[in-house]
Order: structure tokens, then sequence, then C-alpha cells
């Protein structure tokens, strides 16, 4: 009996210190990704495919939900920031303006963000006129094609790294929807960006077409600014888990949205 109380004892000891240490553990990522005491959670409405405006005007979609999810379990309250361009929320990024952004991952934005692993994945492809001679994406690298993207978009600075022949125009605000005006009142020969939305204004206009395939994969994740290593290691978590329960998936499907929920982080 004397062995057994000493056990329990100990046991009991065991179950406070490790209270006590994840209590502890948590504090920093609070003051990470917290510090002014909310979650402020950068959402660009620029991707219809991550975020939408709902019809009482509130941000809706898959990372409005990982948002407030994420606030649920630091305990905090979320405050939304909208941006009409995923350009916009990157620069916003060393102004301190939020805490965590949902972007894609790109070299660039690396320098300045603490990134996840992938929570879904999409296709960044082209948009050219109906009877456009240019029919498969290898085409478009060509002297004298002009490419209307969204500055500072992921498929910007991924064409820029990789387009040596063509001319790439940016939007300079607007997002995705820039990019298309910019396109059609041009008269530019390829509009470049996310496939949702392209094909949706496709669909609405017989006059152009999305090609087949895609020339990126964008890698859509969530990030903290730089330096917050805490707050980023609780964030990849948090990801891994939100992919691995089925929520991104349900999120997706709620949005009426369609999206490749990514694979769980090598």
């Amino acid at each position: 009996m004397k062995l057994f109380h000493k056990w329990r004892v100990v046991g009991a000891a065991g179950v406070l210190a490790c209270a006590f240490i994840s209590t502890s553990m948590a504090d920093p990522v609070k003051d990470q990704l917290a510090p002014t005491g909310k979650l402020r959670a950068a959402i660009n409405l620029g991707n219809s495919v991550l975020a939408q405006t709902g019809a009482d005007g509130q941000p809706k979609g898959i990372t409005p939900d990982l948002a407030r999810e994420l606030g649920k379990r630091l305990g905090v309250p979320v405050e939304l920031i909208t941006y009409d361009a995923a350009g916009k929320v990157f620069d916003a990024a060393v102004t301190g303006a939020w805490d965590i952004g949902f972007v894609a991952i790109e070299p660039v934005r690396a320098a300045v963000i603490e990134f996840t692993a992938p929570y879904v994945i999409i296709e960044g492809t082209y948009m050219v006129p109906k009877d456009s001679p240019l029919k498969v994406i290898a085409d478009v690298d060509k002297p004298g094609t002009r490419i209307a993207v969204g500055l500072k978009s992921a498929y910007d600075l991924y064409l820029t790294r990789t387009i040596k022949n063509a001319t790439i125009l940016r939007a300079q605000t607007g997002g995705g929807k820039a990019m298309i005006d910019m396109f059609v009142n041009d008269k530019l020969e390829v509009a470049a960006g996310v496939r949702q939305p392209l094909e949706a204004y496709a669909k609405d206009h017989p006059e152009v077409r999305v090609m087949d395939g895609h020339f990126m994969e964008i890698q859509q994740a969530m990030g903290t600014p730089k330096g917050r290593t805490e707050g980023a290691k609780y964030l990849r978590a948090f990801v891994e888990e939100m992919k691995a329960s089925g929520f991104v998936a349900d999120a997706i499907k709620r949005s009426g949205q369609q999206a490749t929920v990514a694979p769980p982080a090598k």
C-alpha cells in the first residue's frame, strides 16, 4: 500500500508538472500570434477560392473558417482584416498590420513570412481569346505575347522567375478581377491566374477559353511575420491537424469552391 500511495503522489505531481509546462508553453504562442490580445487575420478576397464576401458583408470561406478556429483554440477574439490582392497582404506583413495570413508559398515571401506547409493546392493557368493560336501552356512564352497578372500575386512572382520571352503586364490593384479587366480592356494575348475564377469568367464569356493543364501548382499556406518562432511552430501543427481531421475539406465544401486538400507535410 505504501508503494501504491507513493506512486499516486508521484503521478499527481507529474500531472501537475505537465499542466504547468503546457500552460507555460501556451503563453509565448499567444504573445506571438495575438500580441494585441486578439488574433488579427489577413484575408485575401482577391482569391475567391479561399475567401468570399457573404450576404451579410462579412468574409466567408476556408480562410475565415481557419482563422476563427485558430482563435477558438487560442482563446482570443478574431479580427478579420480584408485585402483585395495577395500582394497587399504581403506588403502589410512588414508593417505589423496582421498576425496570421493566408498566402501562397513563394521564395520572395519566405524572407518576410514564416510559412506552414500548404493546406490546399490550386492551379495557376492561362486564359486566352477563343480563336487564339496559343493552344497549350508551352505556347505562351513567346516574343510578342503579353500576359496579364495581378501585381505580386503568387503567379506573378512565379512567372517573373520563369518567363523568358513573353512580356508580363501587372494590374496594380484589385487582384484577379483587375487582371481580367486588363486582359479584356487592353486586348492582351493571355491572362494568367487561378483556374477557378478564370473558368467562372469563361463560362459567361464564350469569346475566351481557359487552357488545359497548368503552369504552376499554387501552394496556399498559413503564415505569420518572420521571427515569431513559437507562433509559427504552433501554426504548422494546427494546419496538419486541420487537414487530417477533415476540417479543410469540409470548409471547401461549405464554401462551394473546388480545391485539392494538400497532403500531409513531410
